[in-house]
């Protein structure tokens, strides 16, 4: 998938890709669906509308965007004015896609998706039709809008499980994406979700737009016990519908200052990757992990569903990906300590300032980066319902009807249980997650630390001075670096300290 965004030039790089923008989330803790849950997301998005950006047309917007529980019952019956009959619960997927404009590459793309799906041994239900409003969508947005569509999938007899079935979806839709990026004319298109679980709908809209735009979002058996909403606000990046917020398990506020070194590890180890969740054949389709066209939120999104559909746990990725300070705080509870220094092994912190709501269409977690420089506050209200924003007032409550408020720290998580109807507080789930292995074992049995190395057997070979003098001037040394920076550190055992301003 390509964003058509333009090479280096000037002071723009593409490399320098991040974003600041508003997140919401909103649920029934005891998991029912409602359309009010639906409808006051909504309301929360529109209320996070000075945090994204705008055109300046002032109809088009950096993006906006919602993530819901896929509503059964409003799609069999829509879908069945198409002459697509769909199956039980659970036994398909759905896929909100971006098509290309065009229609002889429409056709050809709609080719790639079902020789894939077939491949992969699913069936095609069929494509509706998404309902659209787009009279008011600014002049800007309307020149690159995409031709939208839902693909429907049926699962086969051979996926027993949920998450046998979202590994498959996961499959087909890497294998469709790998190979849309290398046929000419399929550069445009993106699957914003592929799940049995959930659907994303967004686009390059204003916040006030999103259900005007989509029809369906304003249809009362469009029902969902949770929805996730996002106002982007792209901060040195080029808006576009494929990059609008929310991806397919992620919402984010904020930045990764670490993402070249998360990106280029996560490259360098996916060939070692080995996994009991996907065979060896599975796992060359899916590779690779990140697709780094995308922005910083996306690529974190690519790295985080993997990491999900290989084994783990929502909470047990998140505390994988985004830890808390744990190496200097004596408070940490030992097992959790364990935990991180094993992962630590494994992967580099993805370090924010971040903001993360995330979820699985069971299952919703929220988590700040440890450096907690972005807000999340929640509401708890009398009728089971938890609202978080990036910001107090996200939706207007009476305050008779808080249970009680609360904001994210630094390095801490939320996690909502909906299927328990529980909230999960940060100390017990992480304790949880820490006990599930015995990580201080495996450390104990496979760490060495250098100082526990055995000494060298043999001397090391000394290099004639006029040659060293060479190398020295080879690698551009010079009489002061030595003099000044080497010395001291050789024969003193620390760095000295030198004036700013050298920047060599």
């Amino acid at each position: 998938m390509k964003t058509n965004l333009p090479a280096a030039q000037g002071l723009y790089n593409p490399l320098h890709e991040h974003e600041a923008c508003g997140i919401g989330m909103i649920a029934n803790i005891d998991g029912s669906k409602s359309h009010s849950i639906v409808q006051n997301a909504i309301n929360i998005l529109c209320n996070l509308e000075h945090r994204g950006g705008q055109s300046a047309d002032t109809s088009t917007g950096d993006g906006a965007g919602i993530l819901t529980q896929i509503p059964h019952h409003f799609f069999k019956k829509q879908c069945e004015k198409e002459d697509i009959f769909l199956p039980r619960k659970g036994e398909y997927g759905v896929g909100m896609v971006f098509l290309p404009e065009q229609y002889e590459k429409r056709m050809k793309s709609k080719e790639i998706f079902e020789r894939i799906i077939e491949e992969e041994g699913q069936e095609v239900l069929g494509w509706r039709p998404v309902p659209l409003n787009d009279s008011f969508v600014g002049k800007v947005a309307s020149k690159s809008k995409p031709f939208i569509r839902q693909v429907f999938i049926g699962a086969s007899d051979d996926m027993e499980t949920r998450m046998d079935f979202e590994r498959k979806l996961y499959v087909i839709r890497k294998r469709i994406e790998n190979e849309a990026a290398n046929v000419e004319g399929q550069e445009d298109v993106y699957i914003c979700s592929l799940s049995s679980t959930t659907i994303v709908y967004k686009g390059m809209l204003v916040p006030e737009q999103l259900d005007s735009f989509y029809i369906d979002l304003n249809h009362p058996e469009f029902r969902s016990a949770l929805a996730l909403v996002h106002s982007r606000f792209s901060t040195n990046t080029f808006p576009s519908w494929q990059r609008s917020h929310p991806n397919r398990y992620t919402i984010h506020n904020g930045e990764f200052n670490t993402l070249r070194g998360n990106v280029n590890w996560m490259r360098a180890r996916e060939k070692l990757c080995e996994s009991s969740a996907f065979n060896d054949e599975d796992l060359k389709k899916i590779l690779p992990v990140i697709d780094e066209t995308g922005s910083d939120s996306s690529m974190f999104d690519n790295c985080f569903e993997f990491l999900h559909l290989s084994g783990r746990s929502l909470a047990h990725t998140a505390m994988m990906m985004v830890p808390e300070p744990w190496e200097n705080d004596d408070t940490i509870h030992p097992k959790k300590k364990d935990f991180y220094e094993y992962h630590s092994c494994l992967m580099e912190p993805w370090d924010g300032p971040a903001a993360l709501v995330f979820t699985d269409g069971k299952e919703i977690g929220a988590c700040l980066d440890r450096n907690g420089l972005r807000p999340a506050r929640y509401y708890v209200t009398k009728n089971g319902m938890i609202v978080l924003g990036s910001e107090v007032g996200a939706l207007d409550i009476f305050a008779d009807d808080i249970v009680y408020k609360d904001r994210l720290q630094p390095g801490k998580m939320l996690l909502v249980d909906l299927e328990k109807g529980r909230i999960i507080p940060d100390e017990e789930i992480k304790l949880r997650v820490a006990s599930e292995q015995p990580y201080r074992h495996w450390l104990d049995q496979n760490k060495f630390n250098l100082r526990d190395l055995p000494d060298p057997v043999r001397e090391p070979e000394t290099i004639p001075e006029e040659e060293v003098v060479v190398q020295q001037q080879a690698f551009g040394y010079t009489t002061e670096e030595l003099n000044k920076l080497i010395k001291p550190m050789v024969l003193e055992g620390k760095d000295p300290v030198g004036s700013m301003g050298y920047d060599s």
